[in-house]
């Protein structure tokens, strides 16, 4: 089993096996591109040349919004707006391109009649076409023929102007192209203009009848607005005069009743809350009987404030007169009994005061109640009043919204009325079509380039399956990734040359003939590609069975005619050639290819060996030159037991015994895949040399075999790769691997003598 180890060199992407799948599959590529080219020229020059005449409108709202504003006075909330958006541009694009345009371009340009345009100069084919249809068309529907076929043929004429119509918009533009291809420039340039035509006619009949719809519906809708606003107006001064609702300067009376008791009612309390504070004020006074107060207090009364002022100036004259002589002096006791006067007068007055202050009190406070209570009527009467101003606003809004109504729709319909004399379309042309001096169809270069593209492109597709599809073995790593064992090398195919025995060489009965030059090539041409496989196989058998005395090694392929058995043949001669004691057994009983190679002129072999005792020296046959000697298998009758007999006790017994008088014993085995034998003497054979054919076997018939054959696998030295076609090789091998390509090589490869 080998190992391998990843370079640290390798990428994911091998590029040389891509340039490999490249130099494998640049035939199909090229035949098939050239094969397309060739067919898209002859396309390209005999396809029926047709012309496009090309024309331009712009979707201009400049138009309408002069119209809209010398109808609305400059008023721009009346304008119709600008069609800039996606939706607008694309639904006139589809109205171009619509069933209705291409009628009436049908009837303007009279196509019915036209020859150019019904294809009268067509082939006989497409006329012929044409008839047939007619024909199945007329037994379908015999009945009034003369109409339907009129119709039919102003239908088909549309959908034929349609099928060679192109309507687009140019870029994000206001912009929208008008494309006709027809066979005949004149009528390519005809139709197109009369698209245009028709679409603007169309355009400006469509606004007209829009604007004459709109104004039928406005006077209908004015009058019903008329009269409902003259109703709503009545129902507002019904309602007023019923509820009494009277109103002055913008104001209901009663709001303002209200309004001018409410600021009497604030004067009133204000003033009963002035002399209920005057009244508690004096009050407290004469109730607590205090002097001090009495005097401190501030009233306006001549006669309180004077009397403050004598008993303040008896009071000063009393405490100087003390302070002087005493409290006892006669002038001192004089003056206190005069402060004592003067408070019992100056009490008796506040009382009188304090009367006076209560009844404006109470005067107050009745004409606050009284103003109360007007307060409280009046305001249950604006409230009822309120609810009817309620019910009133509700009626006078609904009358406004009428008389706006009214004027509104009143203002639009004779807007409406004027704008039917003004003949303005959004619409306008901007480029009329010219007659095309150059054909837009076929487009030769970009013909045969598409056409090279599609064929190269085809062609890689069949190359890649051919690839997906390649299930054979090319290379030696495709042998060491799938089967995992040792590859050996390849033996390049070589021509086969018969050759001829002179009559004066003596035959000997028990000598090898060569009857072809491919069974000797690994001795007549020893420095040769060929033999430098055989001497790697050697190598390996070596290596793999070190240590034994006879080496017993089996060369087996998968299938019948891989060339084990040349295979065989100059293995054995080499190792003879190189003076090992060499034997080849022919073990493949049902197929003797070494026999009929080396020894057909062999009268016994193996079977009569092992089945019948014929002595082995008897039977054996020698090569005079190498000393290879070679025990045939001869074909006397068919052997049905072949893999009991290699499986035998004498089989064994014979190995055994010729191991001990040979270095190599060689034994071109059955193949693996239809017989059994193989396996059934693998345990007797101390290696295996694995023949395929090279570009033939499938991998996985390969890989089945040596699964089911695991003592074959284990046992295996290597696998060769047989019949190498050198001129193919290349295409395959890796660029670091060009085995048997490398010009370097020749001074070691040759295949000269």
């Amino acid at each position: 089993m080998s190992e391998f180890l990843p370079s640290s060199t390798e990428t994911a992407i091998d590029f040389s096996q891509i340039r490999a799948i490249i130099r494998r599959q640049w035939k199909i590529v090229a035949i098939a591109g050239f094969v397309a080219l060739v067919l898209g020229a002859v396309f390209a020059f005999t396809a029926t040349p047709r012309y496009t005449a090309s024309a331009t409108l712009i979707i201009d709202a400049n138009n309408q919004q002069i119209s809209n504003q010398i109808l609305s006075n400059g008023n721009q909330n009346m304008l119709m707006g600008l069609k800039d958006d996606d939706a607008t541009i694309l639904s006139e694009v589809e109205i171009l391109k619509s069933e209705r345009i291409a009628k009436v371009v049908v009837d303007k340009l009279d196509l019915l009649n036209d020859p150019d345009f019904n294809g009268e100069n067509d082939s006989a084919l497409k006329k012929g076409i044409a008839a047939a249809k007619a024909y199945v068309r007329s037994l379908v529907k015999p009945g009034n023929q003369e109409e339907l076929t009129l119709d039919v043929q102003k239908q088909n004429a549309a959908d034929l102007l349609l099928n060679n119509l192109n309507a687009s918009r140019v870029g994000r533009t206001l912009l929208l192209g008008v494309d006709y291809t027809s066979t005949s420039p004149e009528l390519s340039a005809k139709i197109a203009n009369a698209v245009v035509d028709a679409y603007l006619d169309d355009q400006f009949t469509s606004k007209l009848e829009s604007t004459r719809r709109a104004g039928d519906w406005l006077l209908s809708r004015i009058n019903d607005l008329r009269e409902q606003s003259l109703q709503s107006d009545l129902a507002v001064q019904k309602f007023r005069a019923d509820k009494g609702l009277i109103a002055s300067g913008g104001e209901l009376v009663s709001d303002q009743q209200l309004t001018q008791i409410n600021s009497k009612l604030i004067e009133a309390q204000n003033e009963t809350a002035g002399a209920q504070a005057k009244y508690r004020e004096i009050q407290a006074i004469v109730d607590g009987h205090e002097v001090n107060a009495a005097v401190r207090a501030t009233l306006d009364s001549d006669v309180i404030n004077k009397l403050q002022q004598e008993y303040l100036d008896a009071s000063r004259r009393e405490a100087e007169i003390s302070n002087r002589y005493g409290e006892n002096h006669y002038q001192a006791v004089r003056l206190r009994d005069q402060m004592k006067e003067y408070e019992r007068v100056m009490f008796e007055e506040l009382g009188r005061i304090a009367q006076t202050y209560k009844s404006n009190y109470e005067i107050a406070l009745a004409r606050q109640r009284a103003l109360e209570q007007q307060v409280t009527t009046a305001t249950s009467k604006s409230a009822l009043a309120n609810d009817d101003l309620v019910q009133l606003r509700e009626l006078d809004r609904t009358a406004s919204a009428y008389k706006t109504l009214y004027e509104t729709y009143l203002q639009r319909f004779q807007e409406s009325t004027q704008r039917e004399s003004f003949p303005v379309t959004e619409a306008r042309v901007v480029n009329r079509a010219d007659v095309p001096q150059l054909a837009s169809y076929p487009k030769k270069p970009i013909i045969m380039i598409l056409a090279l593209v599609l064929g190269c492109g085809l062609g890689a597709m069949v190359g890649a399956v051919r690839e997906v599809g390649e299930r054979f073995f090319r290379t030696g790593e495709q042998v060491r990734e799938t089967l995992d064992v040792e590859f050996l090398g390849q033996i390049p195919r070589v021509e086969d040359e018969p050759l001829r025995q002179s009559r004066d060489e003596p035959t000997a009965r028990n000598a090898i003939i060569n009857h072809s030059s491919i069974d000797r090539f690994a001795i007549d041409k020893p420095f040769s590609s060929f033999t430098e496989t055989i001497r790697a196989a050697k190598i390996a058998v070596d290596f793999m069975a070190k240590g034994q005395g006879g080496k017993i090694v089996g060369i087996v392929s998968v299938l019948p005619g891989e060339g084990k058995s040349t295979v065989a043949v100059n293995f054995a001669q080499y190792l003879a050639k190189q003076g090992a004691r060499t034997l080849i057994i022919d073990a493949d009983l049902r197929n003797p290819g070494a026999t009929r190679a080396i020894g057909r002129h062999a009268q016994n072999g193996i079977f009569e060996v092992l089945r019948e005792n014929a002595p082995f020296r008897d039977v054996v046959l020698t090569d005079p030159e190498t000393s290879l000697n070679f025990l045939p298998a001869v074909s006397k009758h068919r052997i049905p037991f072949s893999a009991e007999l290699l499986s035998s006790e004498s089989m064994d017994e014979l190995l055994t015994h010729l191991s001990k008088v040979y270095d190599y014993i060689i034994l071109d085995l059955p193949p693996l895949g239809p017989v059994v034998d193989a396996r059934a003497i693998s345990s007797k054979i101390g290696c295996f040399v694995m023949v395929i054919e090279w570009g033939q076997t499938a991998r996985r018939v390969v890989r089945t075999a040596m699964q089911s054959n695991p003592e074959v696998m284990r046992k295996c030295a290597g696998v060769v790769l047989n019949k190498v076609d050198l001129r193919k090789q290349g295409l395959y091998m890796h660029q670091d691997d060009g085995f048997y390509q490398n010009s370097r090589y020749n001074t070691y490869y040759t295949d000269d003598k």
